[in-house]
This record gives structure tokens, sequence and C-alpha cells, in this order.
């Protein structure tokens, strides 16, 4: 990500929640790489991000990155492209079932979807880690309206490293209708800031 882009950061209230999830493609971090990360934190100099440390940035509608491209499968089987929302506003949520900042927040995902699809706003989710039927279930309980790609394989993932780090998980990014990234989430969305990234890119 290019150092001209500006970006504005705020550490969320209900942030401070960490969620690590490596998808199988990705078990190469160390516990020393996990203590390295800590000890960037504790100097606070920027340099790297922490997973799920509960941070939002917004990109300038000038100074956004290139158009997200990635081509994924989602569970019903079904393959889909990112190239194929141009015009829409996308919601992307990174998850798996076992994550418990996941579990919190999928309400609030839930409550946005069906405030913001009438207005034409699209959700996903990048689920990084479960088989079809554990998936499946966690969508049942929380009643998921949208669907899911299935990406164990860390597919989805890889292509989007330069906005989601390999262990922050959850992550939520907004796309506006040039399909580049509007708004990010690192660890656990805070409704009010989701419901504000949607809203910002609907009215660009």
């Amino acid at each position: 990500m290019s150092e001209s882009i500006t970006a504005r950061r705020t550490f969320l209230k209900f942030g401070a929640a960490m969620a690590f999830g490596i998808p199988p493609a990705m078990l190469l971090a160390s516990c020393a790489a996990e203590d390295t990360l800590a000890q960037q934190a504790a100097a606070g100099d920027g340099k790297n991000y922490i997973a799920g440390d509960g941070s939002v940035t917004e990109y300038a509608r000038g100074e956004r990155g290139e158009p997200v491209d990635f081509t994924g499968t989602l569970f019903d089987g079904s393959e889909l492209s990112s190239s194929d929302w141009t015009g829409t506003v996308t919601v992307l949520n990174f998850w798996y079932a076992a994550c418990a900042p996941c579990r919190k927040e999928a309400p609030d995902l839930v409550s946005l979807h069906a405030e913001f699809a009438p207005s034409g706003a699209q959700f996903f989710g990048v689920n990084i880690r479960d088989e079809q039927a554990t998936a499946a279930a966690f969508e049942r309980n929380f009643k998921i309206p949208y669907q899911s790609f299935n990406d164990q394989d860390g597919g989805v993932l890889l292509s989007m490293t330069g906005y989601v780090p390999p262990q922050a998980v959850p992550t939520t990014l907004v796309l506006d209708r040039e399909n580049r990234v509007a708004g990010r989430i690192l660890g656990l969305a805070d409704r009010g800031t989701l419901k504000a990234l949607v809203g910002g890119a609907l009215e660009e």
C-alpha cells in the first residue's frame, strides 16, 4: 500500500479482543514472530499493525489503492469474482466459527445487512478455516442472510494481504463501487463505525 495513502486510525473502546485464525496454507507463523509483533505494538511506532487491534482506517476517495481482484468459491459451490461487483458497495467480513469476536459481531452484521441491502450494498463472508457443516451451523445459529466464501486454502486471504493481516480475524472491509477498499476494521467491528463506513460509501 502506497505511503501516499492518507488514513485516519481510531482505536475503538470495544476493539481490544484478539483472534488468531490462520488457514492451513499459512501455518508458518512462529511464536517468535508473534513476540515481534507484540514488541512493535508496545513501541507504538506504527510500522506494523497488530492482529485484531480494533483499529479503523478510512481511505480518502481520491487516494485509494487499486480495485481488489480475486476469484473464490462460495460454500454453495458457485464461483464468484470480485470483478462482478463493479458498481456495488460491498462488505467483506473475514471470519470462522470458533472466533469469539466473530460470534459477538455477527448480530450487528445481520442487522446492518438488513438496513443497507435495500440501498444496494451487498455483504459476503470469507471463512478462512471451517468445513461446510461447521460454517453452516454458525450461519443457522446467527441467521446469517448472506453467503460466505470457503477460503480454507487461503486464496482470497492471500489476495487481500495488503489490507488483511493473515492473523487478524475478524477483519471487515468496505469496498466502494470501483471495488477499492474505502474502509477497514481490524478486529471486532463496532456497529456504529461499520454503519458509518457503509453509509459513506453508498453516498459517494
